[in-house]
């Protein structure tokens, strides 16, 4: 029986969800190593709710040292077919003001250092990405920001950067000139893996600064982000609690079978240790 419906991850400032009922934490084992902390299991707006802490309880881990495998498989595995990720993120337009919420719904990827697939060790398989965000969940993402007052928009491209280090101005402006809407050091590998799990995956992106780009700008601080993500937090977790409410309880967006034809290995040459490693996400196709 399923542990969880919806799956929360917390970003930068958010690292516990308020209004959790019947709440019990779990530590979830993967063949992908161990998630990010533990995870709390509970209800909220009465449908069944994981929320992982991104970074660890007490922000420990730096994005490059993310095991996102690890992470998405153990949703996976709690029974969450939907995710929505919180994120801090820095604006590339003028539009974009600290303390709004964005929903993106492209990426660009800008890192180097990360693994981003369940595939690979003997198996190999794709999935499209044309679309990396499930429209469903960013919806209601997107109305639960209406609902509880704060500016969401739907729509945009985050460029998912390396990091830990902020953009120089020559990379700042690079993306605005792609039109970029925001920047990050997170969500694009949890979106890819999310998709090879047939987990929709949406993220509201919580504006905290300008980049470095915008002119007078360029003397924000560390501490001045970190004021402005306490007060995203809060805003979070309203958000949060209106999008768990309204997401449906049915899916019917194609995430749900993105995989179904995503295994290209002959199934006589996949290793033993491959089939059970991937069984949990693609066993059900192929009878492993």
């Amino acid at each position: 029986m399923s542990q969880a419906e919806i799956g929360i991850i917390g970003g930068s400032g958010l690292y516990s969800m308020p209004g959790f009922i019947n709440v019990h934490e779990e530590l979830v084992e993967t063949p992908f190593g161990a998630p990010s902390d533990t995870f709390v299991l509970g209800e909220l707006e009465g449908r069944k709710v994981a929320f992982l802490a991104r970074h660890g309880r007490g922000h420990r881990i730096l994005p490059s040292e993310l095991n996102f495998r690890a992470n998405i498989y153990a949703f996976k595995k709690l029974g969450v077919e939907r995710i929505l990720s919180m994120s801090a993120v820095g604006s590339l337009k003028e539009e974009h003001k600290p303390t709004d919420f964005v929903m993106p719904d492209q990426f660009i990827d800008r890192t180097f250092h990360r693994v981003s697939t369940f595939f690979g060790e003997g198996i190999v398989g794709h999935v499209a990405f044309g679309d990396p965000v499930c429209a469903t969940v960013a919806k209601a993402a997107v109305e639960a920001c209406a609902a509880v007052g704060v500016v969401g928009k739907l729509g945009g491209t985050y460029v998912c950067m390396e990091g830990p280090q902020f953009s120089t101005k020559a990379e700042s402006n690079l993306y605005r000139s792609w039109s970029a809407d925001v920047i990050g050091m997170t969500n694009l590998q949890e979106a890819k893996l999310a998709r090879e799990a047939e987990i929709c995956y949406a993220t509201v992106a919580m504006v905290t600064d300008y980049d470095c780009w915008r002119d007078g700008h360029d003397a924000v601080t560390v501490e001045e982000i970190v004021r402005v993500l306490h007060q995203n937090a809060e805003n979070a977790a309203k958000v949060v609690k209106a999008a768990v409410a309204a997401m449906p309880r049915e899916r019917t967006c194609a995430c749900a079978s993105a995989a179904k034809y995503a295994v290209l290995t002959q199934p006589e040459a996949i290793p033993a240790a491959a089939k059970e490693r991937l069984k949990l996400l693609f066993g059900k196709y192929h009878g492993w």
